[in-house]
């Protein structure tokens, strides 16, 4: 058996493998594993952390994500996965609501899921996900106004968030880059993250419908802790502990 507590470079390589494996890992469960202290582990998790890897949490670490990329080279990519998310999750809107339909390829495919006998009102920030709902005859569509930003798809500046002021949403279908238990719904765009929240505050209901290769994981910045998001919608059953810990932040998981 490798001498880990010998070769630290070895000791990193297996923690990266186990983070793209399982999206995180505690220090006490490494520490057993390679049979080193967990002072080294952590120390082993600074170096990964700055290399831009993974990013620290109480007791280990979680996978950061790359950046995806702007709209519409994401539109494509995992389409399926995203067709079969966005199925599961238009069974759960409300008739005859307000929703808002965050930006995002995910919420697009959602966008094109909706029945059409559906009558609803739904207000968004994408105009291609206006333009989808324009084929949908019973709903209402209003969409933001603003500059509308090329990597999200959407308007998230000051013009888009004064605009939703008005509006108390039934439920919110927001985007995000990644989720984790302990750090909440994360992104890559500042502007996008802060748009997000305020669409949050406005809702009585908050839907995140994510893929699982996104849970657990981290972008740059918090767009709302757990216990914020209601329900997340993925397409196959995470790892048992990943669900659990979602769960003990009372966010309902639907599997499609």
């Amino acid at each position: 058996m490798l001498d880990y507590a010998a070769f630290p470079e070895q000791r990193q390589d297996l923690i990266r493998q186990i983070l793209q494996e399982n999206g995180r890992v505690v220090c006490a469960e490494l520490a057993t594993q390679m049979k080193v202290s967990e002072h080294t582990i952590r120390r082993d998790l600074h170096e990964l952390s700055k290399e831009g890897f993974c990013k620290k949490v109480y007791g280990g670490a979680v996978l950061q994500l790359p950046d995806a990329g702007n709209f519409f080279s994401r539109e494509q990519k995992d389409s399926a996965k995203k067709d079969t998310i966005a199925q599961k999750a238009a069974t759960l809107i409300k008739a005859s609501g307000c929703i808002f339909i965050d930006t995002g390829t995910t919420n697009l495919a959602l966008a094109k899921a909706l029945p059409a006998d559906l009558s609803i009102t739904v207000v968004t920030n994408s105009p291609a996900i206006a333009a989808e709902l324009l084929r949908h005859p019973l709903c209402e569509v209003i969409m933001t106004g603003g500059q509308i930003q090329r990597a999200s798809g959407g308007a998230v500046g000051a013009t888009a968030a004064g605009q939703i002021q008005g509006i108390i949403f039934d439920q919110a279908f927001i985007g995000g880059c990644a989720m984790d238990p302990d750090m909440g719904l994360t992104g890559f765009d500042f502007a996008d993250c802060e748009f997000k929240k305020a669409v949050i505050a406005q809702s009585n209901q908050t839907i995140v419908a994510l893929m699982t290769d996104k849970l657990p994981g981290v972008a740059r910045f918090v767009v709302a802790k757990s216990r914020d998001i209601d329900v997340l919608v993925v397409e196959k059953p995470m790892e048992k502990e990943v669900s659990a810990a979602f769960a003990a932040q009372d966010v309902r998981i639907v599997c499609a």
